[in-house]
């Protein structure tokens, strides 16, 4: 079951919840930048609640720059081992279905402010 905070990404905002690694695939390659939100286990960690309370301050903050999603508990730790962005709760970033890079566990506004622009303004790696 889905922390409200949570849920509400959904049901308020209308983002998706991804619970399938091609779902993952499909949203990330379409054009734009993309941020994945891995909750973690509400129950267990208690910054889940809040970094679903700041992403869509986030969003709106840097003027919907990127589209986002939940990733399901289902997929969860196969995505956070394709991506190296092992600790939750975390924000992924993609765009062009090519990861720039994530922000584990919550931060400082501060942080967010500066380290967002720098995952969005990434080259990234050409695939191996």
């Amino acid at each position: 079951m889905s922390h409200p905070l949570i849920a509400r990404l959904e049901t308020e905002f209308g983002w998706p919840r991804l619970a399938t690694m091609d779902e993952v695939k499909a949203f990330t390659t379409s054009p734009g930048a993309h941020c994945l939100f891995v909750p973690g286990d509400p129950a267990r960690n208690l910054e889940s609640a809040d970094v679903a309370v700041i992403l869509p301050e986030l969003h709106m903050t840097f003027q919907r720059a990127f589209d986002c999603a939940v990733v399901d508990d289902a997929i969860e730790a196969q995505l956070r081992e394709a991506t190296g962005v092992l600790k939750t709760p975390s924000l992924i970033f993609f765009r062009d279905g090519q990861l720039l890079g994530g922000i584990p566990k919550v931060r400082d506004w501060d942080d967010y402010m500066a380290r967002i622009p720098q995952i969005l303004n990434a080259i990234p790696a050409p695939a191996a």
